[in-house]
């Protein structure tokens, strides 16, 4: 089926956001060309900012605001679902930029039925240190393996799929990968080449053997059953 035949599905994008001003209106800024001429609502579900976070968003017209509170990040997700009107779900990290070809990518995907939703796979920046292009190749030989993904790879969800399973957990940790496997119970999830592009700033600022090593640890951890309050503990947040 080409490309010109599918229909495009309306979509609600969806991103989390925390004393994000340094990076926000850089998002936004590529997303208005990435979602030109397409049937889609950007909506930022803010977290309790104290920066100037909100007010650069709701200086982009075509933005909705959602202001959430600081509940964590499963509760904005939910949040801004709640606003959403669109029947297909994308949720964004605020540091992240996608493919021109992204939409269409979950377009195709969609048009399977028996497909719950999906992920991106990523790349870091091109002037990123080499290593990290390791990282990356780890990532998503990661993701097609287990076929799982966590917040910064662009997940998609159908809506009715995302009502069924109750949402994002509303847990300080983890809320990502619990939904994903939640979705994998309801049907096919998808892995799409199309590659988004993350900040590398939690690996530059924390160092970044050290970070990932954390980040397996903490997928471990939570595999064995630790409480998500726990893991927190462990976790670099670098917002």
């Amino acid at each position: 089926m080409s490309d010109s035949t599918i229909p495009f599905p309306p979509i609600s994008l969806i991103i989390p956001t925390l004393d994000e001003q340094d990076r926000i209106a850089a998002t936004l800024d590529a997303l208005e060309s990435a979602v030109a001429g397409r049937n889609v609502e950007v909506i930022v579900a803010d977290g309790g900012s104290r920066d100037r976070t909100v007010e650069i968003v709701r200086g982009f017209g075509s933005v909705r605001a959602v202001e959430c509170g600081r509940a964590g990040r499963g509760f904005q997700m939910n949040a801004g679902a709640a606003a959403a009107r669109a029947q297909t779900l994308l949720f964004l990290h605020a540091d992240v930029t996608i493919p021109g070809d992204a939409l269409d990518a979950i377009a195709r995907s969609l048009a399977d039925e028996r497909i719950a939703g999906g992920c991106f796979e990523i790349r870091f920046p091109a002037e990123s240190p080499r290593s990290l292009r390791l990282v990356a190749w780890g990532i998503n030989l990661r993701t097609r393996w287990f076929r799982t993904a966590t917040g910064d790879q662009g997940i998609f969800v159908r809506r009715d799929v995302f009502d069924a399973i109750g949402g994002y957990r509303e847990i300080p940790l983890m809320e990502d990968i619990a939904l994903f496997d939640k979705m994998k119970r309801r049907g096919r999830v998808a892995i799409l080449p199309a590659r988004i592009e993350i900040s590398p700033r939690r690996w530059l600022r924390h160092g970044i053997w050290r970070t990932v090593l954390l980040m397996y640890a903490l997928r471990i951890g939570h595999w064995i059953g630790i409480p998500p309050v726990t893991l927190k503990r462990w976790f670099i947040d670098v917002r």
